[in-house]
């Protein structure tokens, strides 16, 4: 058993072995769904920094929230593309730790700055004389920074704990490397109770951001009863929040249950699908979402179109 701890250099992702037939198609459909990723995101984020008219709270948040989502899928895609040409799917031991680090902060900062807009829509929405003192763009900033900082702060923790469990075998049944599954490997699972309990302290620390979130929305959805002024500010900015926080939670709940009641008689193709929706669905849908949805930066883009074709 010893013997195995000191040789495991890198780790075997197993999760493509049933897809390797179709590896040229896998292969031009995720490429393809990558660069339109990335397209979305750079665009609206361009957008938001050329315009200094779009240098506020909301869209500053929007900035930020389309910066995580392409800091999260470089921490996928490259190596996920790799691996689709490559006959053996393996990664390094450090470079695990790192992807496991990289996507872990990715989802976690996402649901962070969900819960600083949730809060910019109520201070806009419940107490629109003092927005413009409390959302200022100094205290934006070191709201964003204070929820990256959390996460990776967080992420560190947990990847510091992993590293120092000893592991008896090398395979990781997924696509990319995933905390509880390395930890899952540990030689002796009496070493892991620090692991899970951090777990669960973490854990516990974005439920509260859940429940701030809902919070915000009771207050917000009181307020917008008896105004219509505020009926249609929270149309015209709340419903896209809605609509990415409500995307977060089905793709990470989904993943979640995947992994509670994982079933050998599902097709790993499908294990697979449920496993990256929250590396492609969000990242790839907010930036639409919001760009369609929020008039300044619809006509902004429009504009720019319009004045590049002249």
């Amino acid at each position: 058993m010893m013997d195995n701890v000191s040789v495991i250099k890198v780790f075997y992702l197993s999760g493509l072995s049933e897809s390797m037939n179709y590896r040229f198609v896998l292969f031009s459909l995720t490429l393809l769904c990558y660069c339109v990723i990335l397209l979305v995101n750079i665009i609206l984020i361009v957008t938001i920094i050329l315009d200094k008219n779009l240098h506020e709270p909301m869209y500053i948040l929007l900035c930020s929230f389309c910066m995580n989502g392409l800091y999260g899928t470089t921490g996928f895609f490259p190596k996920f593309l790799w691996d689709l040409l490559s006959p053996v799917h393996v990664i390094s031991y450090s470079g695990c730790l790192l992807q496991v680090q990289v996507l872990y902060s990715f989802a976690v900062s996402d649901l962070s700055i969900l819960a600083v807009m949730a809060y910019d829509r109520y201070v806009a929405i419940c107490r629109p004389l003092q927005y413009h003192s409390i959302m200022s763009k100094k205290n934006i900033m070191k709201l964003v920074c204070v929820a990256w900082f959390t996460t990776f702060c967080l992420g560190g923790i947990n990847m510091i704990l992993t590293s120092r469990l000893k592991l008896c075998s090398p395979y990781i049944a997924r696509l990319f490397c995933v905390n509880w599954l390395i930890v899952a490997l540990a030689c002796f699972p009496a070493e892991t109770m620090v692991n899970s309990i951090v777990a669960y302290i973490t854990i516990l620390f974005y439920v509260f951001h859940g429940v701030f979130i809902v919070w915000s929305y009771i207050y917000i959805l009181r307020t917008c009863v008896n105004s219509i002024e505020n009926r249609a500010k929270f149309m015209q900015t709340c419903v896209p929040h809605l609509f990415s926080l409500i995307t977060f939670v089905f793709t990470i709940l989904f993943d979640l249950m995947n992994i509670r009641f994982d079933s050998k008689k599902l097709p790993q193709t499908f294990k697979n699908f449920v496993a990256i929706e929250f590396l492609v669905i969000p990242p790839l849908m907010n930036p639409l979402i919001y760009g369609f949805k929020l008039t300044k930066i619809r006509n902004r883009f429009l504009g720019y179109m319009t004045f590049r074709m002249k």
